[in-house]
């Protein structure tokens, strides 16, 4: 095996200390007594910059130059990367020893600021200055300077690239990409280690009268002849642990045929200087001449090494197949530790130096620093785990098995932790079990195994997996049922009504499970893989037996059944301004049925987003043009129809009454004749739903407007404003009123609209009028401003009569729950209601404080009115429809309710009537 990593950095740090007198440590950028730590560069828009100023982080410097005139020793000035400079940069101020003075990036150790200058940045007549993380487009030059330090950069410059001159000492570059660097002029002690080395097509590396020049794992890349080149009064430099790249033969930018020469040292240069432990890759179909040495070719390293005493650890390959950062790289653990500059501390990208314990060590002394400018790293980036039995009885075996990305795994070890309080297990690839570790869980748990992947240089990744051991014992399902209620203004997660959450969790499982079976028990059905809770809605409200069977992985297997209720939820209410749904007028002749009517559930209907969870809906239809007697029913969709009604009409005629309907479970409903056909108009005025909206308060119906006393009927054309909050026991701050129309005297057929805004009148209507009948349609209306609503008739005049019958508000009593239309009474089977007479409905909950019902008068003798109001209470001066001879006339009625859930509905003295009453819904206080 080879030598331990320690003792390798121990000696290495040696090394750098003492060979040739060169260092590349890192200074430590200590502030001066007094001065603040760092300044600041920034000239992006919103900076604040100002060159006048102390360059601090809220107001910094908006150019680098500014930073040098005001930089002192120790301090660092923060350059900010997200922006570019433009202005050269010149730097003639010094740092003291062990006080530098640095320009770095304002950021991460792989982000860079920008100089975009021309003239680049100049050092000159300098001392102990850092650049780190700067890209200097025009070059880079340093001239009679000295402890000069340039790392994690990019040094660019077609032409001018990097310039070290005039007498400059102690010069390192590392960790950069470099462009033709030119090290000249007397220049002393210059280093360049752990560097991209590029010059273009033909612009070699140049050190030129500039003694003990080092040039220190390196890459030299793409040189179309001479990759690097010493001469002049250059003794005593030293060419280690580098890798030269030469071109490709079909690189157009070189010249056809030209010969590649690497590495060229003049005579003048050769006294002292060493080149050896480097790597030449070269092309099998371009000629290369690895050396000239002191005026002489070589075309190989043996040949080399015999005449000069250099070179006899090179490496020269005809190709680049196994040169690189890969596995079975010739540059790999095969490096001179001690050479001059050589660094530990991190290669191009930052890896540190590595033993690849699959590679022989053929470096100096049986060091291990790769060649170049990269080193070969382990790639130690994440761990995994998989565990066997990660579910099983207690006592049972479990065993967990480690692994990595690591490339060299034979050095790892893993540690791992079972969660349950016990010691971990130490193991190692390679083991009597391959590096897996075994534990048998004593009690129940769910715990989390965790292992954690050392290295041995102590790099650290952990992974987990979950683990369940359970009692032992059979299998036993266990599950809940419960009914699932939206969350207010939560469209992220709709809830459709009749929607209930499963939840089989709760099940004694020893074993994993291999499917879970449900059984609905409204003939569908659903299965999983694992226990969790499960969400399914019923169409029609009703009790379901829902049965659960699982099955483990052994073949056991358990059923469990229970029933469950689906019912609507108690719900508040949302009045929205009314908009038209449906004309069939406008897209087809005459209709029967069933037709669809799509409800503005979440985005179904363009331009009217509401809540993608209401549970009921408040609808105005209108029916014109019958065909010939008949009535409409309308009801959820997904649901059987109903055996109630909702509009009555004659041939010919118009009837418009309001719904209040269920939603179906697809958010639509569904409307059809009992016969004939007929167009169908379908307005919407608001919806309920739970957690949602506002309580109503059920009044017994109360006056609000008649204009026969005014003597002022509502006119064609003509708007009316009426106040129906903060009067008559409704408050000021109602969000809605329900309101019995009823229209009387019309001189011709029109329509009427009660609305909120009188300035936003909508395309909608409440009610339908004719000449020398009364009649009545119920509405609920938003409130508009103070407390008002607004009426209009479209043509003719008639005189209007609205009758409160309830609000909505914050200070309401209750919340509505819907009910599939249901018929609650029909005097057809028990006798005519005589006038003056009053019968009584029964069937609603006994907590109910109110209803919603179709009340519908037919096989009348005589004109006159009905009056629906709590049992046992005071009979109202108001009416809640008006009935006529000859005619079936429905209508929306919201009514308190008496003790025991009864209502009473009051026959006037006009004529005999049948009643019929269909329940909608009901108000309680809960």
């Amino acid at each position: 095996m080879n030598k331990s990593i320690s003792a390798v950095f121990r000696t290495r740090a040696t090394v750098l200390l003492t060979a040739g007198g060169v260092t590349l440590l890192g200074i430590p950028a200590v502030a001066a007594a007094g001065s603040p730590a760092n300044l600041y560069v920034n000239n992006r828009q919103d900076a604040n910059c100002t060159d006048t100023g102390a360059g601090s982080r809220a107001a910094p410097f908006c150019t680098i130059q500014a930073a040098v005139k005001a930089v002192a020793p120790g301090q660092t000035v923060r350059i900010n990367p997200e922006t570019n400079y433009d202005d050269p940069v010149t730097i003639d101020r010094s740092g003291e020893p062990g006080k530098p003075i640095t320009f770095a990036v304002d950021g991460r150790d792989d982000s860079r600021a920008l100089l975009r200058s021309d003239e680049g940045l100049t050092i000159t007549g300098a001392s102990h200055v850092v650049l780190r993380g700067l890209t200097l487009f025009g070059g880079a030059k340093i001239n009679r300077s000295s402890d000069v330090v340039v790392e994690q950069s990019e040094i660019h410059g077609s032409t001018k690239g990097l310039r070290v001159g005039d007498g400059s000492t102690d010069v390192r570059i590392s960790r950069s990409r470099v462009t033709s660097p030119r090290i000249e002029g007397g220049s002393r002690g210059t280093v360049l280690s752990r560097n991209l080395i590029v010059g273009g097509t033909d612009k070699p590396a140049v050190v030129a009268d500039a003694p003990g020049t080092a040039f220190t794992n390196n890459h030299f890349g793409g040189g179309c002849g001479t990759s690097l080149s010493v001469s002049g009064s250059s003794a005593g430099s030293s060419v280690l642990n580098n890798v030269f790249l030469t071109a490709e033969p079909d690189s157009s930018a070189c010249a056809a045929g030209k010969t590649r020469t690497p590495l060229v040292v003049a005579q003048s240069a050769a006294s002292g200087t060493r080149a050896d432990y480097n790597l030449i890759a070269g092309s099998p179909k371009i000629a290369t001449v690895p050396y000239t040495w002191a005026g002489t070719a070589y075309k190989d390293a043996a040949a080399f090494a015999a005449a000069t005493g250099q070179g006899g650890h090179d490496i020269i390959t005809p190709n680049r197949d196994r040169v690189g950062v890969m596995d079975g790289s010739l540059t790999i653990d095969s490096g001179d530790p001690t050479a001059p500059g050589a660094l530990l501390t991190g290669d191009m990208d930052g890896n540190p130096v590595a033993d690849d314990p699959r590679v022989p060590n053929t470096g100096k002394n049986g060091g291990y620093v790769d060649r170049g400018a990269y080193e070969t790293a382990e790639h130690l980036t994440y761990a995994f785990l998989s565990v066997d039995q990660a579910w099983a009885p207690i006592g049972t075996k479990v065993t967990a098995h480690p692994g990595s990305d690591s490339r060299w795994p034979g050095g790892l070890t893993y540690t791992t932790d079972f969660g349950d309080g016990t010691p971990p297990v130490v193991t190692r690839p390679g083991d009597a079990n391959d590096g897996a570790a075994t534990h048998v869980y004593t009690s129940p748990c769910s715990c989390a195994v965790t292992v954690i992947v050392a290295n041995a240089l102590g790099a650290k990744f952990s992974a987990s997996r979950p683990v369940k051991a359970t009692p032992a014992g059979p299998l036993s399902t266990v599950f809940t049922a419960q009914p699932v209620v939206p969350v207010a203004d939560d469209e992220m997660w709709p809830v459709a009504p009749l929607t209930f959450e499963l939840d089989t969790k709760p099940t004694a499982a020893p074993w994993p499970i291999q499917v879970v079976d449900v059984d609905y028990g409204d003939n569908t059905s659903d299965s999983f893989k694992a226990l969790d809770t499960f969400r399914h809605t019923y169409k029609a409200p009703g009790d379901y037996k829902v049965t659960v069977t699982i099955r483990d992985i052994n073949g056991a297997m358990s059923t469990s059944t229970r029933t469950v209720k689906a019912a609507y939820a108690p719900s508040g209410y949302v009045a929205t301004e009314p908009f038209r749904l449906m004309d069939t007028r406008t897209t087809s002749s005459a209709v029967s049925g069933p037709v669809t009517v799509t409800l503005p559930v979440g985005q179904a209907v363009p331009g009217h987003p509401l809540s993608s969870s209401m549970a009921a809906a408040v609808v105005n239809v209108t029916v014109t043009g019958a065909t010939e007697d008949t009535h409409l029913t309308v009801w959820p969709q997904g649901q059987s129809r109903p055996a109630t009604s909702n509009v009555n009409v004659l041939a010919g005629g118009t009837s418009s009454n309001t719904v209040t309907v269920p939603v179906g479970s697809n958010g639509k409903l569904y409307a059809q004749f009992n016969s004939g056909r007929g167009s169908l108009i379908v307005d919407f005025v608001g919806y309920y739903q739970p957690e949602t909206g506002q309580r109503f308060s059920p009044l017994a119906p109360t006056r609000v407007l008649d204009t026969r006393t005014m003597g002022v009927p509502l006119t064609g054309a003509k708007t009316r404003t009426v106040k129906v909050a903060g009067v008559n026991g409704i408050p000021a701050d109602a969000t809605a009123v329900a309101l019995n129309l009823t229209g009387t005297g019309a001189r011709e057929q029109a329509h009427v609209i009660a609305y909120p805004d009188p300035a936003k009148r909508p395309a909608t209507s409440n009610l339908n009028v004719e000449p020398g009948k009364d009649k009545s349609n119920q509405a609920i209306v938003p409130v508009g401003p103070d407390g008002t609503i607004t009426l209009f008739t479209n043509t003719g005049s008639t005189h209007l009569v609205l009758d409160a019958v309830g609000y909505y508000g914050k200070d309401g009593k209750a919340l509505f729950t819907p009910v599939v239309p249901k018929r609650l009474a029909d005097t057809r089977t028990t006798g005519k209601v005589a006038p003056g007479a009053t019968t009584t409905v029964a069937g609603l909950p006994a907590n109910a404080l109110g209803a919603v019902l179709n009340v519908t008068a037919t096989d009348t003798t005589a004109p006159g009115f009905l009056t629906a109001y709590a049992s046992g209470g005071t009979l109202p001066g108001a009416s809640s429809l008006n009935t006529l001879p000859g005619r079936t006339v429905p209508n929306h009625v919201m009514t308190p309710v008496g003790p025991g859930g009864k209502v009473s509905i009051f026959n006037s003295y006009g004529g005999s009537n049948h009643v019929i009453t269909d329940l909608l819904g009901y108000f309680t206080a809960n």
